[in-house]
């Protein structure tokens, strides 16, 4: 009986022990508390961990911008526009069916643009889509440089090469590699080039001498044939006086076939003018190319050997229908070596660069015969010049901004970005508009002032010249 009161007992504190405490549990629970001091610590923490965690998401939002490749940022001034580099889709209309599908597979690589995107992303996004369709506004330095060549005669020119001299000779050579087997229309690049080759030659004094150098004309443009193609460079006629047939019969047999040995081809014409030194000869070669040297040459080193040998002569590179990195090599080209870069996508185009040397072969015949109604002539030239630079920029321009109007639209059909971004990359293209067009007028009062001011030193020149007195 004791045993069983004791058990009842133990079993009566229990309850009682178990009850208090989740009294004591309830009051502690429902009683207001300072936080304990290593709970204060874990919530600075916790602040401090949000922040790293937001610039880690800034830093990956950096990040991410790698997939878009070194993009250029887009023009902020007049030079940058003249120097920007040509996008792959430059001089077209992206939504056009030939780039359409290219164009959309391009896009498609790039991943969508958060919806709370950064202005530094945004950004990014809008210089990778101009990019694309950046176009190949005109150098107003070109120009300049055609000018000085159209003057030629002028003994009060710095240039001692644009003088006229007793002798002239004419060097043209000619890219025979494959890639000038490629239409425009329903001719072939070579085709085109031959014909207007042939044109300008028939114009040719009878007294000058002219030639023929052609490169990369045997062989393929398979790996196999590169040693045999980097080899062929001939001069297939002169310097000799123009013989129509001779000529016409050495220019017909060309075909085009392999590769692009440029800076050789260039190296022989220097041999062959170590005797047509600049004191008492007037030297001109033409360079037309439609690609860039594929024979691990440096054309740009020796064009400038070329511009500094003896015989100095002035160096025309016609870029025919090439890309951006042919370009900029050509260029280059002409850059160190003093020379006129030009650019020719068409027939007119390439016959346009070849009639500015018949003028000046022209007026080489005469020499100075008239030579005040020249200068009258050569003002309506310029004139006509400038507009032309002028409304290339226009037109470029309204392509350029169209083409980037079209991508966006591209763009957030694919769900790269949203409509508002889109909306954003396009007033940041309106930002790039009034760049160009203030560039636009730049460079037109540059020119005019330019073409004013030499032209009438050279017509007081001449005046002063023939005791003919200023008018």
């Amino acid at each position: 009986m004791k045993y069983k009161s004791f058990v009842i007992s133990i079993i009566l504190l229990a309850v009682l022990f178990i009850a208090g405490c989740k009294d004591d549990k309830d009051t502690k629970d429902s009683s207001p508390k300072d936080p304990p001091e290593s709970e204060v610590v874990s919530g600075v923490e916790d602040e401090e961990a949000e922040e790293e965690n937001d610039n880690q998401s800034k830093n990956q939002n950096t990040a991410d911008l790698n997939f878009l490749g070194e993009v250029d940022d887009v023009p902020q001034k007049t030079n940058d526009v003249i120097q920007q580099v040509v996008g792959p889709y430059a001089g077209i209309d992206v939504r056009d069916d030939s780039v359409i599908d290219q164009v959309v597979e391009e896009v498609k690589k790039i991943e969508p643009l958060p919806e709370d995107a950064t202005e530094e992303q945004l950004q990014s996004y809008f210089n990778y889509l101009y990019s694309l369709v950046a176009e190949d506004f005109p150098d107003p330095q070109d120009t300049i440089k055609k000018w000085e060549f159209g003057s030629f005669g002028n003994p009060d020119l710095p240039d001692s090469r644009f003088h006229f001299k007793e002798n002239y000779n004419v060097e043209v050579l000619l890219d025979g590699s494959g890639s000038m087997g490629a239409y425009i229309g329903n001719q072939t690049m070579m085709e085109i080039a031959k014909e207007a080759i042939h044109n300008f030659m028939k114009q040719v004094p009878e007294e000058a001498n002219v030639s023929l150098r052609v490169y990369g004309h045997k062989g393929t443009g398979s790996e196999s044939d590169k040693e045999l193609s980097c080899s062929t460079i001939e001069q297939v006629y002169g310097y000799a006086p123009y013989d129509e047939q001779s000529f016409k019969k050495e220019l017909d047999a060309i075909s085009p076939a392999g590769w692009t040995p440029l800076a050789d081809a260039l190296k022989q014409a220097q041999r062959a003018l170590a005797e047509y030194d600049t004191e008492n000869n007037t030297n001109l070669i033409y360079v037309v190319s439609d690609g860039i040297e594929t024979c691990d040459g440096d054309p740009v080193a020796v064009a400038k050997s070329l511009s500094d040998s003896n015989a100095k002569p002035i160096i025309n590179i016609i870029g025919f229908n090439v890309d951006s990195e042919a370009q900029a090599q050509l260029k280059e080209m002409a850059e160190v070596s003093g020379g006129i870069f030009s650019m020719a996508n068409d027939q007119s185009e390439l016959e346009d660069e070849f009639n500015r040397a018949e003028e000046v072969l022209e007026a080489w015949k005469d020499w100075k015969d008239e030579a005040l109604d020249d200068v009258d002539s050569i003002r309506v030239d310029n004139n006509f010049d400038i507009l032309r630079v002028s409304n290339e920029w226009g037109r470029k321009e309204t392509r350029q901004s169209n083409n980037i109007s079209r991508l966006a639209r591209i763009f957030e059909d694919e769900s790269i970005i949203t409509f508002e971004q889109r909306e954003y990359l396009r007033d940041l293209r309106d930002e790039v508009h009034i760049i160009i067009e203030d560039g636009q007028d730049e460079i037109v009062k540059e020119l005019e002032g330019i073409s004013a001011e030499k032209l009438d030193e050279i017509k007081q020149s001449i005046n002063e010249k023939y005791n003919q007195g200023t008018e």
